[in-house]
């Protein structure tokens, strides 16, 4: 019988959580055994969950890299612009990765990590949960299988949703790019990956990006708002309230996402979540935050060949995550609505509908990404057990070139030019 994978989780914020979550469903294949995160409750929390013995619980992940090695794999999921560090050093000491994305904050860090991968020869799996996805897993074998002839044009679509923008990407943790990233990488690399999986072996050739910072501005404060939510007579007309969003919810009983981000240093309540909102960054009111990422943002690629794709990201949106994706080929249409699949066939003139096989556990992972987190899990847990690679659907080299299109992207928009790809390897 094959010995449990054991993992060390590297930051026990909403992601290593969820992954970890992996090990009370299948303890005979995986163990959590050490973690590190500077926040007590935090790593209280994990080392509660997995029963984690004291000498194994760390406020430093340096403390783990220094010591002999005493598990399998490392879950790197710290804050993004802490991913390289932690990647390389583990890597080195012969830890196979499962590395939240993104990757890294620039190229050159991103490069760093897989260099340090590749020769140390463990496993790298990033996070890029959809590729994971029964659904998109079913776009992609349909597209192989030339259900739809050529693909000609792909155009895919990511609604955030209006209040789930609003916690992370307001108030929250990627709002802004100097403590995080730009958004096109924080939240849309998942969205440019799919793109480039789709297009298979066809190269990108150029690409151009428009985006802005729309309406969470200081200038479109509403007459009357005050500083913060609970403060606020307005409170009730704002879609964006924190009163909303947090405090309603919780009086309902629902402590998970968003509510269980806001409370740092203890389980969410009514007493904690309202104290949270009175000093914390979460009960701001969004039009006096120091966010300055993209609320809205296009990207346009062409492909080897003359395939082209159009990719759309939009805060101010009802449904949350559920991408929306229509593929145009030479022999039929390919269109998904965040729930199944369609494929139109020219010839027949007849539809057929197509579901992704899922067996992943009801409330597994983030909403937003189905049972993709549990997947990603079963595959990056069975390639360390069985030492096999090749079950990594998001490994190095793929995952480097989806990364360095996302940055091009950026810089196009930043320098309002066409960006052709032979510059990656120049920069």
């Amino acid at each position: 019988m094959i010995s449990p994978v054991r993992v060390i989780v590297v930051g026990a914020g909403c992601r290593g959580e969820i992954y970890s979550k992996f090990a009370t469903i299948h303890p005979e294949r995986v163990q959590v055994v050490g973690v590190a995160d500077p926040r007590k409750f935090a790593r209280s929390k994990l080392q509660q969950q997995h029963k984690i013995v004291d000498e194994n619980i760390f406020d430093d992940w340096h403390r783990i890299a220094d010591r002999e090695k005493f598990a399998d794999a490392v879950l790197v999921c710290t804050p993004d612009h802490l991913h390289k560090e932690p990647a390389v050093a583990f890597a080195k000491k012969g830890y196979h990765i499962l590395l939240e994305k993104p990757m890294a904050t620039t190229a050159e860090d991103c490069r760093a990590i897989v260099e340090a991968c590749t020769q140390s020869g463990v496993i790298l799996s990033v996070g890029h949960v959809l590729r994971y996805d029964p659904v998109t897993r079913k776009i992609k074998e349909l597209i192989d299988a030339g259900a739809i002839g050529d693909v000609i044009h792909i155009q895919h679509l990511e609604p955030v949703g209006f209040y789930h923008f609003a916690h992370s990407f307001v108030r929250g943790n990627w709002r802004n790019e100097a403590e995080s990233s730009f958004v096109l990488l924080a939240k849309s690399c998942h969205d440019i990956d799919l793109i480039h999986d789709w297009a298979g072996a066809r190269r990108c050739v150029k690409l151009s990006s428009f985006g802005s910072l729309s309406h969470f501005r200081k200038d479109k404060k509403p007459p009357g708002a005050a500083d913060r939510c609970l403060d606020c007579s307005v409170e009730k007309d704002c879609p964006y309230s924190a009163c909303k969003i947090y405090l309603d919810r919780v009086k309902q009983g629902h402590t998970g996402w968003p509510v269980s981000v806001i409370c740092t240093s203890s389980l969410p309540d009514i007493e904690s979540v309202t104290e949270a909102l009175k000093t914390g960054p979460y009960g701001r009111c969004v039009y006096e935050c120091d966010n300055d990422v993209c609320t809205n943002q296009v990207v346009h690629m062409e492909f080897e060949g003359g395939l082209t794709a159009s990719f759309s990201m939009v805060a101010f949106t009802k449904e949350m995550c559920k991408r929306k994706t229509t593929i145009y080929g030479s022999m039929g249409e390919l269109s998904y609505n965040g729930h199944e699949v369609s494929v139109f066939d020219f010839v027949t003139q007849r539809t057929t509908k197509h579901t992704g096989q899922d067996n992943a556990p009801n409330h597994f992972g983030m909403s937003g990404h189905g049972g993709a987190d549990y997947h990603l899990m079963d595959a990056f847990i069975s390639a360390v057990a069985n030492n096999d690679p090749s079950l990594i659907r998001s490994g190095p080299e793929e995952t480097l070139l989806s990364h360095l299109l996302v940055f091009q992207a950026e810089r196009s928009r930043l320098e309002g030019r066409v960006v052709y790809c032979d510059e990656m390897m120049q920069s």
